[in-house]
């Protein structure tokens, strides 16, 4: 099966959590570069004005490696919660 060339105009902002206290947040976004479609998971972060700025620390990949993505977080979920790290649904926002 043959991959389409889609160019996005701007990004697509799939998901938006907070990870901390300070509220910075992570964000999950479609977007295309050169005829690639991309995923990017990236933090963010407030700066000095307020502003949400994005920072160095994410991932940007392929589209065709998401469900590769996917599986990794499920596992991760998994033996999280072997290790009893996570209960169930817990949400505290993240400590770092």
């Amino acid at each position: 099966m043959g991959t389409r060339k889609l160019e996005l105009a701007e990004p697509v902002v799939v998901d938006r959590f907070f990870s901390n206290r300070r509220k910075d947040i992570i964000s999950t976004a479609l977007q295309s570069y050169k005829g690639h479609a991309l995923v990017d998971v990236r933090k963010y972060m407030h700066d000095r004005e307020g502003k949400i700025v994005p920072t160095s620390k994410g991932i940007t990949m392929k589209v065709t490696r998401l469900l590769d993505l996917q599986k990794a977080i499920s596992k991760a979920v998994d033996k999280a919660r072997e290790l009893g790290l996570l209960d169930g649904n817990e949400d505290d926002g993240g400590d770092e």
